[in-house]
């Protein structure tokens, strides 16, 4: 009865001669629209003179204004870049530029069959290989479009702040290990979904989803000690009193603690960062240098202890069970596109329909779901923000929690203030001043004051 009902709606959303591109193109500009609204909206909120009242104490005037000119900038530097992406976007979809690269994968596939061992180049043609080939394409594509927004922030925006460490020579190098990994890593994973496709037919979203699920596992686990080390130098967190207070803070709360990195993250930025990853029943903790350099062992501490609250109250758990429900939704969901003519057709693939290609298109039709999931997903994640700054101060950390996250703030120059639906649509966490209030932090000393006396 499912199957049937499943089956009704798949034939009603493939209309004869509906112009799906249309649709998304309405879809892709309206998303556009939108975002720029929130960003006009935020830049008015960025034009306010003094600090939430929750930070007058503790941000200069000085440090304000440098923020406040940071988060403009980079309020710009969006509306251009969202722009820019629109216009590829139109690009793309208006004049038919997948089944183009489609054509030129199934060139390039039989460019290369023949230069193969004889068994090899007969498996190779077909429509896995050729899509990957495909996606190959899209990304080399994808790459020379963006490379000039990449350089201009890391070489112009974050430089001129005083953020950028990177050279360019280490930017190339990012740059070709991020596209090797993406092939390594994402050649097998898409070349496993098209396989579960193409053997299951309409059946396939719960195996498909099976197939991402065990790799989200492969690649937390191996993520700290195999991916992390070909971009950054990881040690052990040395011998001291950090490690001790960490160690004890682990064994207090029953955390699985394995391993305990570092990571020279300042070779890149100055900006500041802390995760944990693994399974379950191990976990690594990895910090960047530059939190170790501009906190104290006990603002560190409380930072580890409020990522240790996310793990005692199972908030990665519940956001994995989210995010594989959406998964699961958007493969259920493109189960009825698989074999639509209409959506095909609509860009340029007449006669043939390739899984890959139709998937790609599909994402253009979930923009709408995925806006709404992004209020919903940020709406869970603040709240776990909250839930988990509560577990640090239920911890004795209350007074060194806010004056890290103060530190963060200034060492990051965060924004001070947002507009609430601006902040519901982009951040995942609360704004400072918000985490600060609901924590009951009253400053005894300007953190910008301590940190002029430690320079000393």
């Amino acid at each position: 009865m499912i199957a049937s009902f499943l089956q009704s709606l798949s034939d009603s959303l493939d209309i004869p001669g509906f112009n799906y591109k249309k649709l998304i193109l309405g879809f892709t500009f309206a998303q556009w629209a939108f975002e720029t609204v929130l960003t006009f909206r935020q830049n008015k909120v960025l034009g306010k003179p003094n600090p939430p009242e929750t930070l007058k104490f503790d941000i200069d005037a000085k440090t304000f204004k440098k923020s406040q000119t940071y988060s403009k900038a980079k309020a710009k530097f969006s509306i251009f870049t969202n722009a820019y992406s629109l216009l590829q976007n139109f690009l793309f979809i208006q004049y038919d530029v997948l089944p183009l690269v489609w054509q030129k994968a199934g060139t390039a596939l039989k460019f290369v069959a023949p230069y193969l061992p004889k068994f090899l180049g007969l498996t190779m043609m077909g429509e896995i290989s050729q899509s990957m080939f495909f996606i190959l394409f899209l990304q080399l594509i994808s790459l020379a479009t963006n490379f000039p927004i990449e350089c201009y922030q890391h070489f112009v925006l974050e430089e001129k702040f005083g953020f950028n460490k990177l050279t360019f020579k280490l930017f190339l190098l990012d740059t070709i290990k991020m596209l090797l990994l993406s092939i390594a890593f994402g050649g097998p994973l898409i070349a496993g979904f098209l396989k579960i496709v193409l053997y299951f037919g309409d059946n396939f979203a719960l195996y498909a989803w099976g197939m991402t699920f065990a790799f989200q596992l492969v690649l937390q686990t191996i993520f700290p000690t195999v991916i992390q080390p070909l971009f950054n130098k990881v040690e052990p967190l040395e011998k001291g009193e950090l490690r001790t207070s960490i160690e004890e803070l682990a064994k207090k709360n029953r955390f699985p603690l394995t391993q305990l990195f570092v990571i020279d993250g300042s070779k890149r930025s100055t900006h500041s960062n802390a995760y944990f990853m693994g399974l379950p029943w191990s976990k690594q903790i990895v910090l960047y240098d530059t939190l170790i350099k501009s906190a104290t062992i006990e603002e560190t501490t409380a930072v580890l202890a409020h990522e240790i609250g996310h793990w005692a109250l199972s908030h990665n758990l519940k956001m994995m069970i989210i995010s594989n429900m959406y998964i699961i939704s958007v493969f259920s969901m493109f189960s009825l596109f698989i074999h639509n003519n209409s959506l095909f057709n609509s860009f340029g693939f007449y006669g043939y329909k390739p899984v890959l290609a139709g998937f790609w298109m599909f994402n253009y039709i979930l923009s709408p779901f995925d806006c709404v999931f992004t209020f919903f997903n940020h709406i869970m994640s603040r709240k776990h923000e909250y839930e988990a700054d509560n577990y640090a101060v239920k911890q004795g950390y209350s007074q060194e929690l806010s004056r890290s996250l103060i530190k963060l703030q200034i060492e990051n120059l965060s924004a001070m203030d947002a507009d609430w639906l601006y902040s519901a649509y982009h951040y995942s966490h609360p704004i400072l001043s918000e985490r600060l209030k609901a924590i009951g932090y009253v400053a005894e000393k300007k953190v910008v004051q301590e940190k002029e006396e430690k320079n000393e």
